[in-house]
């Protein structure tokens, strides 16, 4: 299994960013995809997930702000980040689980 996050940058609060995570490795279009984050000093935070045939989820925390999505052609999972906040700081990494560990490198997120 490998995963890649890329399109991570500093912003100012109220801006936009588009994540990409870049799967091989495994049957993409079966699998859940998660966003969860991590800001310096606290614990994993569970963002988002979607199912392979499109159900999606958010935390609370992001809900109304942030999109999930996923291109299964590209073995390709999306997270459109709208409305921006300063607590949105934090790296950013695609998993399998919702409570997984991340192992890739994630993408870092500054909202300021």
């Amino acid at each position: 299994v490998q995963l890649v996050e890329s399109g991570g940058d500093t912003v100012q609060a109220g801006g936009s960013l588009r994540l990409s995570c870049v799967a091989s490795g495994f049957t993409f279009n079966r699998a859940p995809m998660n966003w969860v984050r991590q800001a310096p000093g606290q614990a994993i935070e569970w963002v988002a997930e979607i199912y392979g045939e499109g159900a999606k989820f958010y935390a609370d925390s992001v809900k109304g702000r942030f999109t999930i999505s996923r291109d299964n052609a590209k073995n390709t999972a999306y997270l459109q980040m709208d409305s921006l906040r300063t607590e949105d700081t934090a790296v950013y990494y695609c998993t399998l689980g919702r409570y997984l560990v991340p192992k890739s490198q994630g993408t870092q997120v500054t909202v300021s």
